[in-house]
């Protein structure tokens, strides 16, 4: 049982996720929990843990960045769809959830570069008359190696 409260974050404003983007607040939503770990009495009294849900549409990114972001995220991408970011760094709830929004961005970032297609490629002639050369070199010495069964 998580005990925390839900926030809907404020009307109206928006959020810059980077790449010139910005997804309205009120579609992002914020818990915060206790947090786990060292922290003495702080951590039993405070719900500091900033965990943040938004849903990938939401985000409204091109299908081919939306698409890079859900393989991109792994475990953090819910089966509704919805990214789950959290964040417990520090004993501030508004550092954590600052600390969500920078991973937010950081992911929306990394989706946003395009990976370079591999092209294929032929070995140059040089390259494979020296593979051939050292294949037969080598074959030569283990086969002085052998020994010759005149017994």
């Amino acid at each position: 049982m998580e005990s925390g409260f839900e926030h809907q974050s404020g009307g109206g404003s928006s959020i810059s996720i980077g790449g010139g983007r910005a997804v309205d607040a009120g579609k992002i939503r914020f818990s915060f929990v206790r947090s786990s770990g060292p922290g003495g009495q702080n951590v039993n009294k405070r719900a500091t843990k900033a965990q943040l849900r938004v849903r990938v549409e939401d985000l409204g990114l091109p299908f081919g960045v939306a698409r890079r972001l859900r393989k991109n995220a792994g475990s953090l991408l819910t089966q509704d769809d919805e990214l789950l970011i959290s964040c417990d760094d520090t004993r501030s709830q508004s550092r954590n959830k600052q600390g969500c929004i920078d991973q937010l961005r950081a992911m929306v970032n990394k989706a946003m570069v395009v990976p370079k297609t591999r092209k294929k490629t032929k070995p140059t002639r040089g390259s494979v008359e020296r593979r051939i050369d050292a294949k037969k070199k080598r074959s030569e010495i283990k086969r002085s190696r052998r020994s010759r069964g005149d017994d």
